[in-house]
């Protein structure tokens, strides 16, 4: 299996911004690629914007393609990790597994996935507030904007403004890390492409429509 380590030095800084380039393409503008062909244009566009910031030109092979596209799962894996531990604090899951926790914590999933009420402000059972969840933010603050070296920081030019690509991707994340509360007992469940694509897709047609119906007001831009 090719590593980073295979390639000589100048191609290997190349693929390191290529790579976190692509990883900020996925995120933003599409999270879940139809096909290896669009996975690739991705790559082959993360590539020349990788040596436009280098001002050399190496050639892009098979094999780097594939060292990038590698991350598509990778970069939502840990989206999916970093929202885990946010989720559960945030609405108040309990790691219990007496009676009256998995009691709790079923109803209290149930709740949140009934039309999607988890898109809401903290006090969501007044169901208002679309969109203005803290832990939206603070999914995107830990895992773009924490750290001076993070890629949020880096390539602020693929976050300004946050895209709606990204927004929708932190809300299907979220809606897996409740799905993994359903029976009381947190279970881990793989943040699956074919589970998780048609979740995307919903949330991406909302955040589109929000946008579109508050354009004047610029309320979406605001969150």
């Amino acid at each position: 299996r090719l590593r980073a380590g295979d390639f000589d030095e100048v191609t290997k800084d190349v693929l390191t911004t290529a790579t976190s380039i692509y990883r900020c393409l996925i995120v933003t503008q599409l999270p879940f690629p139809e096909s290896l062909i669009i996975e690739t244009k991705l790559a082959r566009r993360a590539w020349r914007e990788a040596l436009g910031v280098a001002g050399i030109s190496v050639q892009l092979t098979p094999s780097l393609v594939k060292m990038m596209t590698r991350r598509t799962s990778h970069v939502c894996g840990e989206l999916k990790t970093k929202m885990r531990g946010l989720t559960a604090s945030f609405y108040g899951f309990r790691a219990s597994r007496s009676i009256g926790a998995v009691r709790a914590n079923r109803t209290l999933a149930e709740g949140l996935k009934e039309g999607a009420s988890f898109v809401l402000r903290y006090d969501w059972e007044m169901k208002s507030g679309v969109y203005k969840s803290d832990l939206i933010q603070s999914g995107i603050n830990d895992m773009w904007f924490a750290n001076c070296v993070d890629e949020g920081i880096v390539y602020a030019e693929y976050f300004d403004p946050l895209p709606v690509e990204m927004m929708a991707l932190v809300l299907t994340v979220v809606k897996c890390c409740i799905d993994e509360w359903i029976t009381g007992v947190r279970e881990d469940i793989k943040f699956a492409s074919i589970a998780y694509s048609p979740v995307y897709a919903v949330h991406l047609e909302s955040l589109r429509r929000f946008e579109e119906r508050t354009a004047a007001y610029k309320l979406l831009g605001r969150i």
